[in-house]
């Protein structure tokens, strides 16, 4: 690959490692900070030295890479907010009792059925400076909304750590917060929130009084909800409002990624902008007015989009191209590529570990690299058709790169994806192009009804588009077990594949081979690990006891509930059996007395009747028994109580206080989440 070539390439991928060693290592910024000194003075000395002597070039290279990988490990460093000594994170009473909290509202973010939810600054705790970001959640009720962004609000209440997954595998919503800075959260409700008059008017403030500015002309115009909120998606990346329904189509059409404002669209609007611009001169002053525009306008887009890791990818990539065409060069695509990484993880590393981020990157790079190879399997001289199977061909170069990390993530699979591409391109780009149109108008003025009625139409159009496609689920390969051996294994096997297609020779065939067979061993090993295995499992619900025993990939589930549905697609037991490769044997109705690896295991249910004489090591509380928890506890001398998701709150909480007089721990799972044996 030429591009490795290119030195930018080394030190940007010296620097993304740098970033991924802080985020797992995290060294004082002291420590960093003086070994980057040390390779700034070794880059310097080999810089001197490798003038005179060209085999010292190799150290001169070394060193640029360790400084680069140390200029990584700072960046992280220095955009971890709760490394800063004002981070609101090391004020632990604020955890503990209700303080008063100043909050300045940043964004507006999609609540749920019971509180409106807004990502906001903590400015002061009990007139103390403190700083950081937090969620806060304001309880709905009958009373108007009245926060905006850039409101600064006061109130007294506890801070909330960010909870743990209830269940084991599922969704780590905390530490995609704390990716975000996010390490708390606040429940308050409007009664109990003081809102200052004076408003901070930023350009998160000015972003969103636009936001609201058109979507107030659309309503006035009267533009269906459902395809205002596709819209909105589509040209400007606010998905807060979209139905779950229309989501799930996207997703099971194999065409998510139109509802995440990224390339596509920022290529479309560049578009638009150069067609606008024609009439203007290709002359010194012309070109670099079209520049200015273009780069302008650009930035706008992005700040109005809410700066999304998936826009400034696009935007600083398209900035970079529209550059080197003003300076008449023909700007190697990978180079721009690897800049716009190298700038964008400078100031927000943290994107890396973002999912969009990431697909959006190596979709990207799949359709450079992959497409031409593609596109040259079949050269067709019809005009139509060649558009046609180009189109298919990007679709699959995309779905191609994107393949393992979408299995790693999503643990399914679109097989229509390229029939949902191919019919929705036209239409896609009509409405793109008319998108623009209608919310540049809205800005200033309710845009004509005739306008709003052929874009609401264009919208629903795609929306019965997808929706038909997405309506063959029996295409959507759902349940995919795929862990990280795959992943790295299966990519190490495509990009292998990619270089012998390209070139073919005997080592680079052998390469393929190799990487073949590591895709095996990662079978075997996880074969292997998954053989070994043998854990219980108390998991939290608050419908139903669910208790596994899985030994190896063989599961039986014990529950109250024998009208369990396997295919449950919601079900945290799903998620377990996939990403652990189990499968479910069998659903037993659970009995008060269980046994795993010599222990033994009370259940204690509803009717609160149990046998003196057992002395279990484990005893499980489920639907709240009537029981009184310190007699149980003189009679059974339990090792551990755990209290499962069925039990009410109050209930743990009386037992909680009863097993810490016994000095008997308690595991709440509606605290601490599942219960692991093993």
């Amino acid at each position: 690959m030429k591009v490795l070539d290119f030195p930018l390439a080394k030190i940007t991928f010296s620097f993304v490692f740098g970033i991924i060693g802080a985020y797992y290592w995290i060294p004082p910024i002291t420590i960093s900070v003086l070994y980057l000194f040390v390779g700034l003075l070794f880059l310097s000395i080999f810089y001197l030295f490798s003038k005179k002597n060209k085999n010292l070039n190799i150290f001169f290279g070394l060193s640029t890479f360790y400084t680069s990988f140390f200029i990584g490990v700072i960046a992280l460093s220095i955009n971890t907010d709760s490394l800063q000594e004002s981070n609101y994170i090391h004020y632990k009473n604020a955890f503990e009792s209700p303080h008063y909290i100043s909050i300045t509202i940043r964004e507006k973010s999609k609540g749920n059925d019971y509180n409106d939810q807004y990502i906001g600054l903590i400015n002061h705790i009990d007139n103390k400076y403190y700083s950081g970001r937090i969620i806060v959640n304001v309880a709905k009720d009958s009373i108007k909304n009245s926060l905006f962004v850039g409101n600064s609000i006061r109130v007294k209440t506890i801070l909330q750590h960010n909870s743990l997954p209830k269940n084991p595998n599922q969704f780590d919503y905390g530490k995609y917060l704390a990716n975000k800075q996010i390490y708390a959260q606040i429940y308050t409700s409007k009664l109990n929130i003081a809102v200052n008059t004076k408003i901070k008017k930023d350009i998160w403030f000015y972003t969103s009084h636009l936001h609201s500015r058109i979507i107030y002309n659309l309503e006035k115009a009267k533009f269906n909800k459902t395809e205002m909120n596709v819209a909105l998606a589509l040209i400007l990346g606010q998905k807060q409002e979209i139905s779950s329904e229309i989501k799930q189509d996207y997703q099971y059409s194999g065409v998510t990624h139109v509802l995440s404002v990224s390339g596509l669209h920022v290529g479309f609007i560049m578009l638009f902008i150069l067609f606008i611009l024609k009439p203007i001169q290709n002359t010194k002053k012309g070109s670099l007015l079209k520049l200015s525009t273009i780069i302008i306008s650009l930035a706008l887009f992005a700040i109005v989009s809410g700066l999304s890791p998936p826009v400034l990818r696009s935007v600083v990539m398209f900035s970079f191209l529209a550059i080197g065409s003003h300076l008449h060069r023909n700007s190697n695509t990978y180079h721009t590529l690897l800049v716009s990484i190298l700038l964008i993880l400078l100031f927000e590393p943290y994107f890396l570990f973002d999912a969009r981020f990431q697909l959006s990157y190596i979709a990207l790079f799949s359709i450079l690299w992959l497409q031409p190879l593609l596109k040259n399997i079949w050269l067709p001289k019809n005009k139509i058709v060649k558009y046609i199977w180009e189109a298919l061909t990007v679709s699959f170069a995309a779905q191609i790169g994107t393949f393992p990390i979408c299995l790693y993530y999503f643990h399914q699979f679109p097989a229509l994806f390229f029939v949902t591409n191919i019919l929705i391109l036209p239409v896609l780009s009509f409405i793109m192009i008319v998108g623009i149109v209608v919310m540049l108008i809205s800005v200033f003025i309710s845009c004509p009804i005739i306008i709003i009625k052929i874009f609401e139409k264009s919208i629903f159009l795609l929306n019965q588009i997808i929706h038909y496609v997405a309506s063959f689920e029996s295409f959507v390969i759902k349940n995919i077990s795929f862990n990280c051996y795959h992943l790295i294994s299966f990519y190490l096997f495509l990009v292998a594949s990619i270089i012998w297609l390209k070139k073919p020779d005997h080592n680079k065939r052998i390469i393929v081979l190799v990487t073949i067979i590591l895709v095996q061993i990662s079978f075997i090993q996880t074969k292997r690990e998954i053989e070994s295995k043998h854990e219980l499992i108390v998991f939290h619900s608050k419908k139903k006891t669910l208790i596994t025993e899985r030994r190896g990939k063989n599961t039986i589930l014990f529950t109250n509930n024998l009208q369990y549905e396997k295919e449950s697609k919601n079900d945290a037991l799903q998620v377990y059996l996939v990403a652990n490769f189990g499968v479910l044997k069998s659903i037993n109705k659970i009995k008060n007395v269980l046994f795993f690896d010599g222990k033994k295991i009370l259940l204690i249910d509803s009717s609160g009747t149990y046998p003196k004489k057992i002395k279990p090591d484990i005893l499980i509380l489920i639907a709240s028994p009537k029981i009184n928890a310190d007699r149980v506890l003189e009679d059974l001398h339990p090792k551990i109580v755990i209290g499962d998701g069925t039990n009410s709150y109050s209930f743990q909480q009386q037992w909680k206080t009863s097993c810490y007089k016994k000095r008997v721990p308690f595991h709440s799972t509606n605290e601490k989440g599942f219960y692991r044996l093993n």
